[in-house]
Parts: structure tokens; C-alpha cells; sequence
């Protein structure tokens, strides 16, 4: 292209050469931007599905796990969700009706604290505070985060039905979720058992397995000696002879406060026992050992000499084979007060081991399963209970009445408290402490209050996993097959989550708190057993989809029961567990919608959901409860599809946490950068796996967006002025045009089916490396001379406006549901009346633009051009040359790199002025000669034909051509 100084003649040709002219910015400025483009979108999810049921498309159900309403989005929500409307805006491109209501979560026990502490500034204890008022004020907080939340989503970008969204907490949604409870209620499956289960003192609740995290804490270590009092008859009467002194047998644990709930010892059957007597003690200490030279000790062999150096005994004897079976002990604190003054027996137990320890195991039915279900399988019914629901021991506990376990309030709250100490103190008094010590080691927290928990015996109802339901097999056996019918995304999260379900317990279903969804029944006082009464349970189920939950704690029960006798009947007030309420969330959702429930949408959803979409951890959680909750009530797993992603940490890989600062905020990413700077974080990473996030990984990201945004900004001026009077044929195309319709062709197929499969890294990454390689490095740089300054009715020109408007429709098509406000704006600026770009499916792509041969001959080609481009850009920096069409390379090679060339201008590809290929040696060379020709003044080629056409001398004979052509127009 030239300017003035460049023509002779003295014209100036710039108003002749055909400039990329748009209006589409280079810098996105998406935070102003995007607020316009989510205002003109209007109803987009709506107008979305109105289109693809008038097109008669297919229904595809993803179902919204419910993320927490108390707070303000953080990047997990924004990585969730944002994969979430990647699945839903792919489906409807790929041609779906796609049904996605989100949903929340809203009862539980973070909103509740947060309640307790509101009534608390204003000098209100919960127990002052009626629970209707209570429940209010939950339920009022709960719905303001919605809307909060809410707004945030669809800033991000997300499409849902918004307007019928679900909550848990809404009335006709508790009242489905207590319907599903009464189908586990009226099948057999419930029943209530007194057994030790996970409570959190600071919450005063049980907690679920799914409930639970672990992490590293140090406990004190005990080893307790536990006196032989008795043999059975046909023990060997070895052991009686030992009765000067009494041999005692050695148990340890990291639990001290248990010793008052000990009511047996367990040992393995098949562990090799020892009784030992203690010879000499370790001298020179600066205090005195608790063994003392004599002691008479019974320990697993294995583990003799471990225990020894613990009580720290210098030598030992072993003096006899024992044989645990029979025996019987007095508790170490029988001498201190006669409560304790019951015998400890010997339960066989499959649980023991001789890995660590002692060998046996101090057994506390009211404070372990392993001890609970040993206590029981020995025909023993009486389970003690020790510890009240606040973690402190009750009144009638001999010795430690009121020490609490665990410290529920103050500075120190989840501390342990002062009971472990007393029960060592009173073992040392007794004279039965051998030896303690500390251990660092994984125990379990909730993972709400982060506070340790303690296993306590209370009264819960559970879910059987084990008894056969109608089918015939049981909710274990039922959802294991559901998983393995299940298509899972990653495949390795099937094991996972199979090996969860084969071998966790009951389903803990009931917590002792106010804020969630009842379990709403009533127990018969003579039986003990929940009332199956069908009208019964409608009545409930009316009321609560009327009035909600609340109703079921202020509403006079013969409301309920009706003709029943109501002094007879207990009424439960219990909460469900918030995972049985999220697990029915598909009851609500994917069932037939009535619009008596208060549905306004267009039509019913299906069930089973195509696809489940959470984090990993949901394996254990909201995955988890719907397949039991699915398989219990229907027969199977609400979902056809289950799809995981990792968790999001910070650019080291360390967990992002307030405390340390290394938190990335997506509102402030999409206030500063915009909301598709994120979304394209989220559609570059392996989701599958955990991610990395901050300041510079967003550089690189905001990197890949400005190439992307540039190759549409310049495929956008390119195709201004572009009609269909201009398309130009396949069969007419040049050979660069159809290889570039070839890989518009592989990349369809590869689109596709990448978002198929939800792999939505294979979506971009692609796409991106197809701009900045075939497009930008190669296509627009060989293409730009002829785009420039052909005449417009040229087929070259023709043929690459033809294959740019290909590129256009596609790039905007792909990239739409991951960057759908970029693409918005340049669809909608090259078409400002053709609708929303949103609404398009990817255009159906030629079978015959699939052409191997060309794809072949230009990699052939892009070889050669790889050492033309070394030598042109080493002449440059050398300054021999200014610029490519300053240059006139002479390439040397082997006749067959030069094959590919055959109907091709090499100087074309070389973006040089001409060039000369000779066939000669092994490798390819290049000699950079200079262009020796007159410059064009509009072309800025130096050629031979400069000044052939008298009426343009400063012109080549093609620029002459296009100038005469437009003169002749405007003429």
C-alpha cells in the first residue's frame, strides 16, 4: 500500500485500497460493555427455549445443585456455575431444548448461627426466641442472599430458568421433601435406633459422614491397666495362680474422657497374648514411672515391648501364654467410687488388631460403632449414656459430673476441655495409669463450626441400607447399581463414589435443630413406631405446601391427626438432615411442574436429569444423597450423568483462605476486566482437576482473549461491504481457501464433539491455536495483499471473503457459550437486525470441504515457508531488507519439498515481492536477494510490471487493473 510521497503522478491511491473498516473496538472494554449487552438480552433462556421447541428439539435436563444462600459468590460458585452454563448454552447451540432451574440451598446450620448471633446482639438467647419467630428470621436472611446471588449469577453470564427458580426453603418444596420422607417413613426403610453417632458439641447436633472433614489434631495418649478379677470355669487356672499380685491387662486409647463409658475390653481372637512381669524400671528419670517392679501385665505379644518402653520399663519377663476368653476385669476407677463398681468382661472382636496399641481395646458401647456393634453382638442391650448433648458428662456420671468434653462457648470454644485431665488424674489416684503421652493424628471436625467431634449415643433415625426393598434388593445394592448404569466425567469418580457406598453405614437422616424441613410424623407411645396413616400424611403434606414448614411446629396436632387420639401419639421435631433435603431437590424439579405447585414455565421437565454437575467433594454429599434419596423412593439415580470438577487454589497451589489473602474475588475480576475474562479462565483449565487462579494467571488469560478478539475484530473489517452476490463456490476456490475449509471442517468435528463430552478446554484451546496459527500467522498475512488491493470482483478476493465470512459464522457459533458477551457484540455488529447470536446452532459444515490432500500439501508447504521466514527475519534484523517486500529469496531444495508449490505463487506465501525456487541439495536454503523492480505505489511490490499500463506508471498491471475498475464505478 502506498502514500503520497510513493506516486509519481502525484495521486494519492489510499481511498483505493479496501482498509478493514469496523466498528468493533480493539480494546473489549467488557465492564461496560456487558451490563448493555445482559439489558438487551432481556429473557434470553426464555426466547432460547420458545426457539428450539418451535424447532421441535430434543429436551436435555441439567439439574442445579443448590449452592449455599449466606453470602456474596466466591470462585468456586463462579467456576461452578459458569461450567454449569457452558453445558446449558453448548446444548442449545448443539440444537437442544435444554431445561436448567437453578436452585438454592437455604436451611442448616450456618444461617442458623448467624441468626443465633443476630439475637444475641440484641441480648436474646435462642431459648428466649419462640421458634416460629426464629425460623422467620432464618428464612428472611436465607432470601435476601438469594436475590443477592442471584444477580451475581446472571451478571457471570449464566442462562437459567431464574424465574422459577427452586429453594428449599419455599413451601411447595418442603413439602415435597417432607413427601419423600414419608415414602422412606411408609416403606419400612426408617427406624430409629440409639447408637453412637458423630456430634458436634458446638452445634448440639449428630452430623453426617458427609458432614465430616479430618484434620490433624493432638490428643493425649493413654495406657490403662484394667485389675483381672475372675475366670470363667474352664479357663486354664494358670492365670489364677497370679493373683499376688493381680495381673492386669493394658488398654490405650487417644480418648481418655471414654474411661467412664467403658464397659468391656475387646481382643482378637487370633492375636498371640502374653502375661509379662515388669523386672527393672529405666533409672535416672526426672520422675517416677507408674509401673512399678512386680507388675503383673497381660498384652498382646507383638506389642509387649512397645508398651514397656511407653510405661518406661527397663526389662520384663514373660512368664505364660494367655488366653483372653472368659476373663473379667474391675474398672480402673472401681477403688475410687462403687458407681464404677461393676465387672469389665472380654468381648471376641473382629475389630482388634495388633498393629498398634496393646492388643485390646477399651470398649465404650455409648462412644464408638466398632464398640457399639461388639457391645450389642454379645447379647448386651444397655447402652450407657455419659455425655450430655453440649459435650459435658451428666449429673449421675460418678466423679466427673458437668466436666465437659469439649468447650462450646468463649475464646475457647472447640477446645478440649478439662475432662480429659480429671479421668488421668483419677486413673493416677486409683494407681491403674501406666503411661500417657500425646499423638498427632487425623480426627475428625465438622466441617461447618471446624470444631472436633465426639461419637455419642443419642436416638436418631436412620435409613436401612441393608433391608430389601420392593425390589428385592437393598438401597446399598439398588445404588450401586445405579453408579454403575451412571456415565461418569471424569471416569475415576464412579470408584469413588462406589467404594463411599459400599461401605458406609445407615443413613443418618435426623438433626436436633430449628432451621430446616421436619420430620414430619408422629410416633405411637405404645409401639414406638412411626403412624402410617395416608390421609394423615396428606394433611401434613396440604399444610406445609400452604404455610411451610413453620406450620408444623405452631399448629395444633389434631389438625393432623384427625380422628386419632392424640394423647396417644408423639410428634417429631426433629429437622431433616440438609442432604436429605438437597437430595430430594429433584422430586421438586424434574417431576411433572404443576402450576396449582406455582410453575409458570413453558412445560415439565423429564426425569432423570441428563446430567449432575458439582465438585468432587459431592461425591460424598449432594451426589450421594440424590442416589440414595432416588434409588429409595424410585428405584434408581435421579441422574443419567454425573460431571466433577477440582477445587480452585491460588497461583502457588495452596488453598485460597481470607486469613492468608491469596483470595481471588470473581466480582472484582469481572468489575476490572469483565465477566468473559473469567468465564475464559474457567473454559481454558482441566476443570477435572484442581486449578490455579490470580493475578498472573489472568494476565495469560486476558492474553488469549485480546488474540481472539482481534482475529474477529479483523475478520469483521475484512467482510464489510460482504454480500451473497459475492460468495464464491467451493469448486472455484484457490488451494489456500479450500485448506482453510478443511480445517473449518476438522474443527467442526472436533467442536462438537468436545462439547459432547464436556470438554471444554478441547473447545478453545484449538479454536485459539487455529486463530493465531492457520489465520493470523498464515491465512490473513498471505490473503492481505489480494484483500486489500484486488478488484472486488476478483475470484481471489472473492474466495477469501467467502471462506472469512465461513471463519466469522463459526468462531462466533464455537465460542458463544464461552465467551458470549464477545461474541454477542460481534455478531450483532455485523448483523444488528438478525437477533441474538445466542439463539443460533453451529452452522452444518460441507462433507466435501474435508480434504486431506490440501491439508497434506500445506503442511508440506508451512515446512518450506519455516525456513523462508528464519531468513527473512535474519535479514531484517541484519537490515538488508526493511520489510518482506523488499525481499526477492531464491529458496534451494530437493524437488520434492518443492512439490506442493506446483500451481502455487510462491512469492504469494512468502508475502515477498517474488521468489524463485531451484531444485538442487538435500535440505531447503535460503539466499535473500533484494526486489530489483520498481516499487507500486498502491501495493508497495517491488515487480517487474511496474508502469506496464500507461494510464497507471506507478502501478503494477493488477493494481492498474482494480484502480480502473473503481474509477470506472465512480465515474
Amino acid at each position: 500500500m502506498a502514500d503520497a510521497d510513493n506516486t509519481p503522478t502525484g495521486r494519492d491511491y489510499r481511498d483505493t485500497v479496501f482498509l478493514p473498516e469496523t466498528p468493533f473496538p480493539m480494546r473489549g472494554g467488557l465492564p461496560q460493555k456487558e451490563p448493555v449487552i445482559l439489558e438487551q438480552w432481556g429473557d434470553l433462556y426464555g426466547a432460547l427455549r420458545k426457539q428450539r421447541q418451535s424447532e421441535g428439539a430434543p429436551l436435555y435436563v441439567l439439574h442445579d445443585g443448590p449452592p449455599y444462600a449466606n453470602g456474596d459468590i466466591h470462585i468456586g460458585h463462579a467456576l461452578n456455575k459458569t461450567l454449569k452454563d457452558f453445558v446449558v448454552r453448548s446444548r442449545f447451540l448443539l440444537g437442544y431444548d435444554v431445561d436448567y432451574v437453578p436452585g438454592w440451598d437455604c436451611h442448616g446450620l450456618p444461617i442458623e448461627w448467624k441468626i443465633e448471633e443476630q439475637f444475641r446482639a440484641k441480648g436474646r438467647r435462642k431459648d428466649e426466641v419462640s421458634k416460629d419467630e426464629f425460623r422467620a428470621a432464618c428464612r428472611e436472611y436465607a432470601g435476601k442472599y438469594i436475590d443477592l446471588q442471584r444477580d451475581q449469577f446472571k451478571r457471570l453470564g449464566i442462562t437459567g430458568d431464574f424465574a422459577n427458580r427452586y429453594a428449599t426453603m419455599d413451601f411447595r418444596s418442603e413439602a415435597a421433601i417432607v413427601a419423600e420422607f414419608h415414602k422412606f417413613k411408609n416403606s419400612g426403610q426408617l427406624y430409629r435406633g440409639s447408637k453412637p453417632v458423630m456430634w458436634s458439641p458446638v452445634e448440639r447436633t449428630a452430623l453426617a459422614d458427609a458432614e465430616i472433614e479430618y484434620h490433624d489434631h493432638v490428643s493425649p495418649t493413654i495406657w490403662v491397666k484394667f485389675p483381672v478379677i475372675a475366670a470363667s470355669d474352664d479357663h486354664d487356672d494358670d492365670l489364677l495362680a497370679f493373683r499376688n499380685p493381680t495381673p492386669s491387662i493394658v488398654i490405650w486409647t487417644t480418648t481418655p474422657w471414654t474411661i467412664p463409658a467403658n464397659r468391656a475390653i475387646s481382643y482378637g481372637p487370633e492375636i498371640a497374648y502374653g502375661l509379662y512381669e515388669v523386672t527393672a524400671l529405666v533409672e535416672g528419670l526426672e520422675f517416677e514411672p507408674w509401673a512399678r517392679a512386680g507388675d503383673r501385665l497381660i498384652v498382646a505379644d507383638k506389642l509387649a515391648e512397645e508398651v514397656f518402653r511407653a510405661a518406661n520399663v527397663a526389662t520384663f519377663n514373660r512368664l505364660s501364654d494367655i488366653n483372653p476368653s472368659g476373663l473379667e476385669c474391675a474398672h480402673p476407677l472401681a477403688a475410687l467410687d462403687s458407681g464404677y463398681g461393676f465387672s469389665v468382661p472380654l468381648l471376641a472382636g473382629d475389630h482388634v488388631t495388633d498393629d498398634a496399641g496393646t492388643g485390646f481395646v477399651h470398649t465404650a458401647p455409648g462412644h464408638g460403632a466398632d464398640d457399639f456393634e461388639v457391645w450389642k453382638a454379645h447379647g448386651h442391650h444397655e447402652v450407657p449414656d455419659t455425655v450430655d448433648p453440649d459435650g459435658a458428662y451428666y449429673p449421675g456420671v460418678p466423679l466427673f459430673a458437668g466436666l465437659k468434653v469439649l468447650e462450646t462457648e468463649g475464646k475457647k470454644t472447640g477446645k478440649f476441655g478439662p475432662a480429659n485431665g480429671a479421668v488421668m488424674e483419677k486413673l493416677i489416684e486409683a494407681g491403674n495409669l501406666l503411661a500417657r503421652g500425646r499423638l498427632e493424628h487425623s480426627y475428625p471436625h465438622s466441617w461447618r463450626s471446624k470444631a472436633p467431634v465426639i461419637f455419642r449415643n443419642t436416638p436418631q433415625w436412620f435409613i436401612r441400607m441393608d433391608e430389601p426393598l420392593k425390589s428385592g434388593d437393598t438401597l446399598r445394592e439398588t445404588a450401586l447399581k445405579s453408579i454403575d448404569d451412571t456415565a461418569f466425567h471424569p471416569a475415576g469418580g464412579k470408584n469413588r463414589i462406589r467404594s463411599m457406598v459400599e461401605g458406609r453405614p445407615d443413613w443418618l437422616i435426623s438433626r436436633q435443630r430449628a432451621w430446616g424441613t421436619p420430620l414430619a410424623m408422629y410416633i405411637d407411645k405404645q409401639t414406638g413406631q412411626p403412624l402410617h396413616d395416608a390421609e394423615v400424611d396428606a394433611r401434613i403434606v396440604k399444610a406445609i405446601a400452604e404455610h411451610g414448614a413453620d406450620i408444623w411446629f405452631t399448629a395444633p396436632d389434631s389438625d393432623f391427626l384427625g380422628a386419632h387420639d392424640v394423647s396417644r401419639f408423639e410428634k417429631v421435631e426433629d429437622i431433616l438432615d440438609v442432604w436429605f433435603d438437597s437430595g430430594s431437590t429433584h422430586a421438586f424439579t424434574l417431576d411433572p411442574r404443576l402450576p396449582e405447585n406455582g410453575y409458570t414455565g413453558d412445560r415439565p421437565a423429564h426425569w432423570p436429569a441428563d446430567l449432575y454437575l458439582e465438585g468432587s467433594d459431592q461425591h460424598r454429599g449432594w451426589f450421594q444423597s440424590s442416589l440414595l434419596e432416588g434409588c429409595g423412593t424410585r428405584g434408581r439415580a435421579p441422574f443419567k450423568a454425573v460431571l466433577t470438577h477440582g477445587f480452585t487454589l491460588d497461583e502457588k497451589g495452596e488453598k485460597m483462605s481470607k486469613s492468608k489473602g491469596n483470595t481471588t474475588d470473581p466480582l472484582t475480576i469481572i468489575k476490572e476486566s469483565g465477566a468473559d475474562i473469567l468465564r475464559l479462565w474457567v473454559a481454558m483449565v482441566d476443570y477435572s482437576d484442581d486449578q490455579r487462579i490470580g493475578k498472573q494467571i489472568l494476565q495469560t488469560t486476558v492474553d488469549a482473549y485480546r488474540k481472539l478478539r482481534n482475529t474477529v475484530r479483523y475478520l469483521l473489517g475484512a467482510l464489510s461491504g460482504f454480500d451473497e452476490a459475492e460468495r464464491l463456490p467451493y469448486d472455484q476456490m484457490p488451494p489456500l481457501e479450500k485448506f482453510i475449509l478443511h480445517r473449518l471442517h476438522e474443527l467442526d468435528g472436533q467442536v462438537r464433539a468436545a462439547y459432547a463430552e464436556y470438554r471444554f478446554q478441547d473447545v478453545v484451546r484449538p479454536v485459539l491455536e487455529f486463530c493465531s496459527g492457520d489465520l493470523s500467522a498464515l491465512y490473513f498475512d498471505v490473503r492481505k495483499d489480494s484483500l486489500y488491493c484486488d478488484r472486488p470482483d476478483s475470484v481471489r478476493r472473492r474466495a477469501a471473503r467467502t471462506v472469512m465470512d465461513e471463519v466469522f459464522a463459526r468462531l462466533t457459533a464455537w465460542l458463544a457459550p464461552l465467551t458470549p458477551f464477545t461474541m454477542e457484540e460481534a455478531w450483532t455488529t455485523r448483523f444488528p437486525d438478525a437477533g441474538s447470536n445466542c439463539v443460533r446452532v453451529i452452522p452444518e459444515t460441507p462433507a466435501n470441504w474435508n480434504n486431506a490432500a490440501e491439508a497434506d500439501r500445506w503442511a508440506s508447504i508451512q515446512t518450506v515457508l519455516e525456513v523462508v521466514n528464519e531468513a527473512l527475519e535474519a535479514a531484517r534484523r541484519d537490515k538488508v531488507i526493511g520489510g518482506a517486500l523488499d525481499a526477492w529469496p531464491v529458496v534451494t531444495g530437493p524437488a520434492e519439498a518443492f512439490a506442493a508449490f506446483a500451481d502455487l505463487d510462491a512469492a504469494e506465501v512468502f508475502r515477498t515481492s517474488g521468489a524463485e525456487l531451484v531444485h538442487g541439495g538435500d535440505a531447503v536454503s535460503v539466499e535473500v536477494r533484494l526486489a530489483d523492480h520498481p516499487k507500486c505505489a498502491r501495493s508497495w511490490r517491488k515487480v517487474p510490471d511496474v508502469g506496464s499500463d500507461p494510464a497507471y506508471p506507478d502501478l503494477s498491471a493488477r493494481d492498474a487493473d482494480a484502480v480502473r475498475f473503481l474509477d470506472a464505478q465512480t465515474a
